[in-house]
């Protein structure tokens, strides 16, 4: 199976981190500043790695690859969007997955699942950095397909072996609170 490109972009970016204080990460500064021309997407209006970032991180993969980026990228919830993108029943590797979580949400990229079945989580602001987590699948609000941006917006469907998640090892521990 070939790697989707926006899930190699991702991949790309595992352990960086963002910068506790005053300073902010560079990288993520310029994907912020970034922001505003892949699609129909929002610019940024801060400029700090202490906000939270997974939209960002999303937002990147999707944009620098041809995807089409949902106009309010910051908030995880806005990636739930089933006229924008293909909703799916169930994940399917490199999907879009959103969660739920005391004060907020999440978003990230399904990239297989641990050996107790747990979804595993290709995302930004994970324990503040890029990385891949596992997840309880109960945590999961919806699975979609990323469109495709050619100056239209152009809706797709993953092929089905996308379906059949490689089992990853995990360290045993389950992501609870990426604020």
């Amino acid at each position: 199976m070939n790697e989707l490109t926006w899930i190699a972009e991702g991949r790309k970016h595992i352990g960086l981190r963002e910068i506790k204080g005053a300073k902010h990460n560079p990288t993520l500064l310029k994907w912020l500043n970034d922001m505003g021309q892949y699609s129909n997407e929002s610019k940024a209006w801060w400029h700090d790695d202490e906000t939270p970032w997974c939209g960002l991180f999303v937002g990147h993969c999707l944009g620098v690859t041809q995807r089409y980026v949902v106009k309010n990228w910051f908030r995880a919830s806005a990636w739930a969007d089933s006229q924008l993108m293909t909703n799916l029943d169930k994940p399917a590797y490199g999907c879009i997955v959103t969660f739920t979580r005391q004060g907020g949400g999440h978003v990230g990229f399904v990239v297989g699942r641990d050996t107790r079945g747990n979804l595993m989580v290709l995302g930004g602001n994970q324990g503040d950095a890029v990385s891949v987590a596992a997840f309880l699948p109960s945590r999961a609000t919806g699975f979609y397909w990323p469109s495709k941006w050619t100056g239209k917006l152009i809706k797709s469907t993953p092929l089905s072996n996308r379906f059949v998640l490689p089992v990853l090892n995990a360290n045993g521990k389950l992501s609870c609170n990426e604020a």
